[in-house]
């Protein structure tokens, strides 16, 4: 199983559809930064329905040595650039993302990443789903925008019946 380095979104997505504890069923180590651990921490504070890392012993926090100054520049927030310098640092690591603007400079910088329609199909390959329509639902339902492109092939790679 390969480890991975997640950033805010997917684990608020996941953890919204009631399936965050499929991460460590998929990833040897699941990795956070600081900087996503904040972005958590203000998103309680203001009273919204997040994730409490402590609360899964499974997360580890670990942060970069450096950060990429060019990167300093991108419109990005510090999650999104620590957990992609955290990646420059430790290959092999799968990124965890769906900020497009960061998946393109991780995937330009060489990085590996997936976003959290990726878990729900490595999650149906792996049996640890049955069906994964009924958590596209449900992931709609949280605020992710889906195409209906986008849900048509994701259901046609889980080998779902596509509703026209």
């Amino acid at each position: 199983m390969p480890d991975v380095i997640c950033n805010t979104s997917p684990l608020l997505y996941l953890y919204r559809i009631g399936v965050l504890d499929w991460l460590p069923k998929l990833f040897n180590e699941v990795w956070i930064t600081n900087g996503v651990k904040q972005e958590l921490e203000i998103g309680q504070q203001k009273g919204y329905n997040v994730p409490k890392p402590r609360d899964y012993e499974w997360i580890i926090v670990v942060d970069p040595q450096s950060m990429p100054s060019e990167w300093l520049s991108i419109d990005l927030g510090m999650g999104e650039l620590s957990v992609m310098a955290l990646a420059l640092e430790n290959s092999g690591k799968i990124i965890l993302s769906d900020d497009a603007l960061a998946r393109r400079h991780a995937k330009a910088a060489g990085l590996t990443v997936w976003g959290t329609l990726k878990v729900l199909l490595e999650a149906k390959s792996k049996g640890i789903t049955e069906s994964i329509k009924p958590l596209l639902d449900r992931l709609e339902e949280q605020g992710m925008w889906l195409s209906e492109e986008i849900r048509h092939r994701i259901l046609r790679l889980a080998g779902e019946k596509v509703q026209q």
